[in-house]
């Protein structure tokens, strides 16, 4: 599996609100093949070179310039830094501030500077995260294993006990163990959840919260693992083979993804449908100037993006969009900016193809109450 760096919204937020008019953002290709790293970091000397030829446009004090300056060049002589790279590489810099995040999908290089970081590759990594957890369970053993888009099925270590095969055993009052059912069955059902049990508080002390999980299991044994679930994110579908024969990473990789793309054109479809009933009582919008104002009073529930829209200029306090004409030091991307504001006050965002959204808009936003007309 290749190393990621995700942040969670608290910590996006905190990247997203920093301001330092000696602020440099670069994303850039990378690999995890040592062999490439020569070639990524002369990539990552030109990209320092031209943040300081752009920062040597502006009026920053020259002090700023070189502490900003002199933070990049120290990853290239940094030998930890270089041990684990993955497919694409984000730095932040600034005079006080240093931050970098390895990201498995592949991004375009990109340099700016200007007052803000350009957090979009990563609230793009946040927003669309299609990660998600399987869980193999049947009396030999039980199995977590973490998916992507990025990398088959990595098998994850659980913190089970030595003795957890013994739950299925049936004890006596003596606390010996009886011999185990002789029919095939795994014991009596309070044997099969407490095995399950086991398991679940193990799954569930490695993987996210709101996580989807899915679940592959033997017949005796699914019903009582989601009988004793408490991940609210586990999905009703369950993968339709017996956990023994999913050792192949393609096949299980193959049947999750199914799993997947059902889950995701199924909540996509929902949010849709509550989305044109929300716009006849005025609370949804696909309109871009809309949802800007939406995000400013507070009033924006869940906002759907294009991932891939550009368009950059400036939203103010009053949520007012003014779009450039071309990007510059003082504007951003509008869409990413609608979305900090979305997440300071609690909303939901989500990363969508155009085609996903409504009336071919780069956003849909559903709102917790109506905005007054502009």
């Amino acid at each position: 599996m290749l190393p990621a760096d995700i942040p969670d919204a608290r910590d996006l937020l905190d990247l997203m609100d920093h301001r330092d008019p000696a602020s440099v953002s670069i994303a850039l290709e990378s690999s995890p093949m040592p062999a490439d790293h020569e070639r990524v970091r002369i990539a990552l000397r030109n990209a320092i070179d031209s943040a300081h030829r752009e920062l040597s446009a502006t009026d920053i004090a020259r002090e700023a310039l070189d502490a900003v300056i002199a933070r990049l060049r120290g990853l290239l002589e940094d030998p930890e830094f270089w041990d684990h790279q993955s497919r694409s590489l984000i730095v932040f810099a600034s005079t006080d501030r240093l931050e970098t995040f390895r990201i498995a999908n592949h991004l375009i290089t990109h340099v700016s500077v200007g007052d803000r970081f350009d957090t979009g590759a990563l609230l793009r990594a946040v927003a669309f995260d299609y990660r998600a957890y399987i869980v193999l369970i049947d009396e030999g053993q039980t199995r977590l294993f973490e998916f992507g888009p990025d990398h088959r099925p990595a098998e994850l270590a659980l913190d089970l006990p030595e003795d957890h095969r013994l739950a299925l055993e049936k004890t006596t009052t003596g606390g010996r163990f009886d011999r185990r059912r002789a029919d095939g069955r795994t014991g009596d059902q309070p044997e099969r959840e407490r095995y399950a049990r086991i398991a679940q508080d193990a799954v569930t002390a490695r993987i996210p919260r709101g996580a989807p999980l899915v679940l592959a299991a033997s017949d005796d044994l699914e019903p009582a693992y989601r009988a004793v679930n408490t991940h609210g994110a586990l999905l009703e579908t369950t993968i339709p083979a017996h956990p023994q024969a999913l050792g192949d990473p393609a096949r299980l990789a193959a049947e999750v993804r199914i799993i997947l793309d059902d889950h995701h054109a199924a909540e996509l479809a929902r949010w849709r449908e509550d989305f044109g009933t929300l716009r006849s009582d005025a609370r949804a919008t696909s309109k871009l100037t809309d949802a800007a104002r939406a995000a400013t009073e507070a009033a924006v529930d869940t906002l759907a993006f294009d991932m891939d829209e550009t368009t950059e200029g400036t939203i103010d306090e009053f949520g007012r969009v003014a779009q450039a004409a071309e990007p510059g030091p003082g504007t951003y991307t509008l869409v990413d900016e609608i979305a900090a504001r979305v997440l300071r006050s609690g909303g939901t965002v989500r990363a969508v193809r155009r085609p996903d959204l409504p009336d071919g808009a780069p956003v849909a936003a559903t709102l917790r109450f109506p905005i007054d007309p502009a």
